[in-house]
């Protein structure tokens, strides 16, 4: 009962929060964050831990203000998705812009490399905008939850606008036929999702558990491969979602060459802005075998 409780007030929250001044809720989330940062928890260790391996030539000093604006930003972006889940369409355009370098009203089979940046939720705009803009639907995998509660109400969320969330477990096959539909196919595949269907490639010059997922569907499907990176603006009034030209060369006939090749381009995003990655993420969390674990 109590639990049940507290999930709908925390919806409740979530849409008192949408109905703010976009300027007064980035505010709040960055104390929040702020805050966060001087709190000891696990999740501080996580960040700590993976700065510290990704980045050993910063000095302690200064990989600690990185850990503290990370924080600043991930507060920033949790009360933002009460904008994501329950916002206008304007409201979301006017958070998010969106540049392509490709057409998106082609109906190319096309998969959209979507990296765990802070505004990584960006992505919703392009199903916001869909019916008005003549684009396709947006489709993508996702994870579930521990929280039923939530696990179904995000995807109701997610898919508000007309967009298609598939479980990621057991259901490639509706995710293929997404693609050869033409539809907008997101997947994030720099996030550790265990063993199957994964290959240990450098990230920071570390091997890294990451699934092979988008070379494999990409040679199923003849899908192009576009990257898709939503980052603060600038002056940091909003972000934007851009989509770049289809990786050339892409897919070979080999999944973990191309899986490496994704995680280089990741890490030199990650370094234009290493603030706004999802550092609380456990990135290493499977080691290779005979490897100590990080946390």
């Amino acid at each position: 009962m109590l639990k049940n409780f507290s999930n709908h007030l925390g919806v409740l929250l979530l849409r008192l929060l949408a109905a703010l001044p976009y300027g007064l809720l980035t505010n709040i989330g960055h104390g929040l964050g702020s805050l966060a940062a001087m709190i000891s928890s696990e999740r501080n260790e996580v960040v700590k831990t993976n700065l510290q391996r990704c980045f050993p030539d910063l000095n302690s000093h200064d990989r600690d203000q990185l850990r503290k604006q990370h924080w600043r930003l991930l507060g920033r972006s949790l009360v933002e998705k009460s904008i994501i889940w329950f916002g206008s369409k304007e409201q979301l355009a006017n958070m998010i812009e969106v540049q392509s370098e490709v057409d998106l009203n082609d109906r190319q089979a096309r998969i959209l490399v979507n990296m765990h940046f802070v505004g990584i939720e960006g992505s919703i705009i392009l199903s916001a905008l869909s019916k008005e803009q003549g684009w396709p639907r947006t489709s993508g995998f996702f994870q579930r939850m521990k929280d039923p509660f939530f696990n179904k109400k995000i995807v109701e969320w997610r898919n508000r606008f007309g967009g298609n969330s598939i479980d990621r477990q057991g259901n490639t096959i509706a995710l293929i036929r997404e693609i050869r539909q033409g539809s907008f196919i997101i997947i994030a595949p720099d996030i550790d999702l265990g063993l199957k269907d994964s290959t240990f490639v450098p990230f920071f010059g570390i091997q890294t558990n990451t699934i092979t997922a988008v070379s494999r569907l990409a040679s199923i499907t003849g899908a192009q491969v576009c990257m898709m990176i939503t980052t603060l603006k600038e002056d940091g009034s909003g972000y934007i979602c851009k989509i770049s030209k289809p990786l050339e060369h892409f897919p070979t006939d080999n999944p973990e060459t191309d899986t490496a090749r994704l995680n280089q381009i990741f890490e030199a995003e990650v370094r234009l802005r290493p603030a706004e990655y999802y550092w609380v993420h456990k990135r290493f969390k499977n080691r290779p075998p005979n490897e100590a674990g990080f946390y």
